[in-house]
């Protein structure tokens, strides 16, 4: 073998895992290319990816714009969002499944106003509010006595400090970090610590899916994103 092709290869090797933990753009900031949800509720403007609805333009039920890059499981994703109408709440699904019809099911990080809810997990179409921000959730079997098999909240304590109450930026951008490692799902409000969350429930656990943004039904609403970035785990 050459000396040129050996320290070809050893550079190779050197910087595969940097390629591989390399973050994915997911947004172009220009158009919805790589993403699919229902016409007439999704847009650019301003170089984010803006979702609304109108009195005459509701949706019945909650939707969801698909990033179709690719299916994540381990990783970090994060991204910027503004909810422009506090009336109505949206929500970033990680590890979504695909139900079909623009629907989402799984993991949702929900952006809603108030020190609880903005950054809480919800599991769309399953366990509803699994861990609220403030909390240290570990999701478990109960074993014992007449609730032998079934699930909840079996620890649950408070994040160290008073520092999540005040992460929200009330109407301005936030920024969301999203850090899933197997069972163990972090939320990072504006890079404060807002979640915690261990979910044992292995049959009904996220473990693979799609991201997608969410158009809540109800009151008419306006949400936007920006900078979204999926980091694989290494």
């Amino acid at each position: 073998m050459s000396f040129l092709r050996t320290a070809a290869l050893t550079l190779i090797a050197a910087i595969a895992p940097l390629m591989a933990a390399e973050g994915i753009q997911l947004f172009n900031g220009k158009d919805l290319t790589g993403w699919e949800g229902r016409e007439g509720l999704w847009k650019v403007e301003n170089g984010a990816i803006v979702g609304q609805t109108t009195k005459e333009n509701p949706t019945k039920g909650n939707t969801f714009l698909f990033w179709r890059g690719q299916e994540v499981d381990d990783g970090t994703l994060v991204f910027k969002c503004r909810l422009v109408d506090t009336k109505n709440n949206s929500g970033v699904m990680f590890r979504g499944k695909d139900a079909g019809n623009s629907v989402s099911k799984g993991y949702q990080i929900d952006i809603q106003t108030g020190a609880e809810h903005y950054g809480k997990l919800y599991d769309e179409g399953g366990r509803g509010r699994v861990a609220m921000c403030g909390e240290q959730v570990v999701w478990d079997k109960l074993i014992e006595g007449k609730d032998a098999g079934k699930y909840g909240k079996l620890t649950n304590t408070p994040i160290p400090g008073e520092d999540w109450k005040k992460a929200e930026k009330k109407d301005d951008w936030n920024e969301i970090r999203v850090v899933g490692t197997g069972n163990h799902m972090e939320v990072f409000l504006n890079s404060v610590k807002v979640l915690d969350f261990i979910d044992n429930e292995d049959e009904k656990r996220s473990k693979k899916g799609w991201i997608a943004l969410q158009i809540h039904a109800g009151a008419p609403m306006r949400i936007e994103f920006k900078d979204l970035v999926f980091t694989p785990a290494k």
